[in-house]
């Protein structure tokens, strides 16, 4: 089974350098539609069994994009197992203000979450994050199917893919995050082995 993840596209808040999170929400900018829409051209070709997005509109909005292009249309299953992580204090917050304030646990969140300490902001712990996309896959994904699209978020997915592909919670995202619009491929037989096929590719963004 091939899973294609794809983290939705650029937002007004993640032009302005606000954090998000699980509860806060803005539009897609105008550019994000032209992007996402190469990006289902480059995936028109794939017959996705089942099609899965965050339930926020950010992630809906490119799941539908995608599938506009493809030559096997799906429903699109919304489900808050792949909203962005709970960010409690910081969702909506500038991100360069938290910074300046709490640099020590902004820069453990960028590139050591072993040391993160989520309780600070009241939110949700790396555990809990990374488990959340986990227990999705195993619990409503049939292992007989072949090709499966989701649709989340960048913080969430980069940290939970990278603990289904079995790293440390210190090496979660200390090789940077997921870009918008991007697509990260893994393949699985049985939901406790992944191998990475794909990471970060966004060469559609030029074609």
């Amino acid at each position: 089974m091939k899973l294609y993840f794809v983290r939705h596209g650029k937002t007004q808040w993640n032009k302005e350098g606000r954090f998000q999170g699980a509860n806060g929400d803005s539009p897609l900018l105008e550019e994000s539609y032209e992007t996402i829409t190469k990006l289902g051209k480059r995936l028109a070709s794939v017959t996705f069994d089942e099609v899965y997005s965050s339930d926020l509109k950010r992630a809906v909005d490119t799941a539908q994009l995608i599938m506009a292009q493809n030559h096997s249309r799906r429903d699109i299953i919304q489900t808050k197992s792949l909203r962005e992580w709970h960010l409690g204090k910081l969702e909506g917050q500038k991100i360069s203000l938290v910074q300046s304030i709490y640099p020590s646990q902004m820069n453990a969140f960028r590139h050591n979450l072993g040391v993160f300490k989520a309780q600070t902001f009241e939110a949700e712990s790396v555990y809990q994050a990374t488990h959340r996309l986990a227990a999705f896959l195993e619990e409503t994904i049939d292992k007989e199917l072949e090709n499966i699209l989701l649709v989340g978020h960048g913080a969430h997915l980069t940290a939970s893919i990278r603990s289904l592909l079995g790293f440390e919670p210190a090496l979660l995202r200390a090789e940077g995050g997921l870009d918008n619009a991007s697509l990260t491929i893994l393949e699985t037989d049985d939901f406790e082995h992944y191998s990475l096929k794909v990471w970060n590719d966004t060469s559609h963004y030029n074609n």
